[in-house]
């Protein structure tokens, strides 16, 4: 999964982007963040139709202040460059497949 660098990063890839977008706010020492690391994997590799993208809030804090992160790991949903939705926390693959598809409105 590919890492959102600076801002500029954050518009080229994801507000430009015509394709639906994930992107993992997360750290590197948030064990929740990490247990979810190989979920996001294996559905980036499932979901072809949807990009997934990571932004370590420690890195590129000002990414996270604009879009209110509060608690990570969360993960904003992007559908035509806007905030489509967003889901937070750490759970099983299947939970968060059905979130994301409900956000999508991919059922």
């Amino acid at each position: 999964m590919e890492k959102i660098k600076s801002v500029e990063d954050f518009k080229k890839k994801v507000m430009e982007s015509s394709m639906p977008i994930v992107v993992d706010f997360w750290a590197e020492w948030c064990m929740p963040c990490r247990m979810m690391s190989p979920v996001l994997e294996e559905l980036a590799k499932e979901m072809e139709n949807i990009k997934f993208y990571k932004v370590n809030v420690d890195k590129v804090t000002e990414l996270a202040r604009r879009f209110g992160v509060m608690s990570i790991p969360t993960f904003v949903v992007f559908k035509d460059g806007r905030e489509a939705g967003r889901i937070v926390g750490a759970m099983p693959k299947q939970l968060f497949r059905q979130q994301l598809e409900r956000i999508l409105g991919e059922q």
